[in-house]
């Protein structure tokens, strides 16, 4: 191939179709926005470069050339090509695709956002499967090479490379029985400091702020009597309904555990630091329509809760 062929400009081959199409500069260089002069400098550049007239002007008007009618099936290959590859990138119908996303998150996310993201997108996108990843070392990989499209949580080491969005602030909060027989004073006054250490208490291993609580814990110097260790929230509404055990976990997965059962909700008797539960994702997956339509029902959803 000549390098004036590989030089050629899209413009060039819309040119080249519109002109086989209507038999005429003028009509071509209104299809294409364009004045005629400009046309026909165009032409006159790709007579050079393909080496032929192309057209000839006669009474029924420009017409092609052989080298022309051989050229046209792949010069409109190539136009309708371009255009499937400029929507691919911006068509994305959620009420008719057919797609799975895979999102990490927590075991919290799980009982707190899962629901409502699903309710959303089983009304809006029936064709989309969700599947609930767990967040581990294999994050950042995950995320870079398309095999997770999102997560969701605290995740501060995901820095270089990756988009953040925040969804809502977290704070922390305290759970235990409703008829708890030492803290079921409405006014509260049976709660302070000094209960929280005398009372037994479930430590939860599970989710990235956790740290937030054993550092806060151990700096202060407070005294938590761990009478049972769960890797997670499954079973805990259970258990402390059915105990006079106390919980502390973050305000969003604690106040959603005593609305669906009926527990008591204390503050925190001691100032831990806060966080925020942020959406990320890879730069590359940045523009990818169907990730930014995922991204925005998340934001839709979630963000009302900041």
């Amino acid at each position: 191939m000549s390098k004036d062929l590989e030089l050629l400009d899209i413009r060039l081959l819309r040119l080249l179709d519109q002109l086989y199409a209507t038999h005429s500069v003028t009509r071509a260089a209104e299809a294409l926005g364009q004045s005629q002069p400009t046309v026909s400098i165009w032409l006159a550049r790709l007579r050079k470069q393909l080496n032929d007239p192309l057209f000839v002007r006669t009474a029924e008007g420009m017409l092609p050339t052989p080298r022309t009618d051989a050229l046209m099936g792949t010069v409109r290959e190539v136009l309708a090509g371009l255009k499937r590859l400029s929507e691919s990138g911006t068509a994305f119908d959620p009420a008719t695709v057919q797609r799975r996303f895979s999102i990490c998150m927590t075991d919290a996310s799980h009982i707190t956002l899962l629901p409502r993201l699903l309710a959303h997108v089983r009304a809006l996108a029936p064709g989309v499967a969700l599947e609930a990843s767990r967040i581990d070392t294999n994050l950042a990989h995950a995320l870079q090479a398309g095999e997770a499209h999102l997560a969701v949580g605290f995740l501060p080491w995901l820095d270089a490379g990756f988009y953040q969005q925040t969804l809502y602030a977290q704070d922390w909060i305290c759970l235990a029985n409703a008829q708890h027989p030492r803290v079921i004073d409405e006014t509260r006054a049976n709660w302070n400091l000094a209960v929280y250490q005398a009372e037994a208490h479930i430590g939860i291993s599970s989710g990235t702020g956790y740290q937030l609580l054993d550092n806060t814990v151990a700096s202060q110097r407070i005294t938590r009597q761990i009478r049972l260790e769960l890797p997670g929230f499954l079973g805990l509404s259970a258990i402390l309904s059915t105990s006079d055990l106390i919980a502390t976990l973050p305000r969003h997965i604690g106040e959603t555990l005593a609305h669906a059962a009926g527990l008591r909700v204390l503050p925190c008797p001691f100032e831990i630091p806060g966080f925020t539960v942020k959406q990320y994702w890879h730069a590359r997956y940045h523009h990818d329509a169907a990730c930014r339509w995922l991204r925005g029902v998340c934001a839709e959803l979630f963000m009302k809760n900041a």
